[in-house]
């Protein structure tokens, strides 16, 4: 029997039957991890990390939704990796699903490197100086450069893939140029980018993107994916990635 904790609720993920357990107080899982989820290639039977893994939603969709061998998620926030750990548990996935809780910045302490075929990541958004924060505070430590920057992502996630492995990031547009220039300054050539809108006709607010550590240099620009139709209903593409049923026309 897991234990579910005050102010502490269980989601169905509308996947195989799995679940996940989410603090209202701290950084809940949304749209973003979703879709990288389904963005980012796992191949069967490859090793995959997620860094920053939070609440453990991508370990846990993943194994879900791929014949992926092993996939670890690391994260810095105690109590959060210990929340994600009762998730696995409660989905019965401690085989192939493993929380670490540490910092990436030491990833040598938990991982040997070239141990990964594919890194993800749905790391802190906002660039470390911007505002004000509270750097004790879960959520602020979730969505700001406050314990683990962008830099620290892809330069750690070189060390760990293997060559020719992957990784594949949810981010936002405005820090296309700092992800690009630190992927090919750390040996990760950008392969693929899709920009994500809120619906047609609006300016995209977050990004995927995938690279190779060693590729050779080409970028490819996906079609853009819209979270809702100019009607406000979710577009056709959104909920097949949730998996939900799409009405035909």
């Amino acid at each position: 029997m897991v234990e579910i904790n005050e102010k502490e609720r269980i989601d169905d993920l509308q996947l195989k039957g799995l679940r996940l357990i989410q603090n209202t107080e701290t950084f809940c899982f949304g749209v973003d991890a979703v879709l990288l989820s389904d963005f980012a290639d796992v191949k069967k039977d490859c090793r995959v990390l997620d860094i920053g893994t939070g609440t453990g939603i991508i370990p846990v969709l993943l194994a879900g939704k791929t014949q992926a061998k092993a996939i670890a998620g690391l994260e810095i926030q105690g109590n959060m990796a210990e929340m994600a750990n009762r998730s696995v548990i409660l989905n019965g996935l401690e085989d192939r699903v493993q929380i670490i809780h540490g910092d990436i910045k030491r990833y040598s302490e938990y991982f040997s490197k070239s141990s990964f075929e594919l890194v993800v990541s749905n790391p802190p958004y906002t660039n470390k100086g911007c505002g004000l924060v509270n750097p004790h505070d879960s959520k602020a430590v979730s969505r700001h450069e406050i314990l683990c920057s962008l830099e620290d992502v892809v330069s750690s996630a070189a060390a760990l893939l293997v060559s020719g492995g992957q990784l594949a990031m949810v981010h936002r547009p405005e820090r296309l140029a700092d992800i690009i220039c630190s992927m090919r300054n750390n040996g990760i050539e950008p392969k693929y980018l899709r920009f994500v809108h809120p619906k047609p006709y609006k300016k995209p607010n977050m990004i995927l993107i995938k690279g190779n550590r060693g590729g050779k240099p080409e970028l490819k620009v996906q079609e853009p994916l819209y979270v809702y139709n100019q009607d406000g209903t979710y577009s056709d593409e959104i909920n097949k990635i949730y998996g939900r049923e799409v009405t035909e026309n």
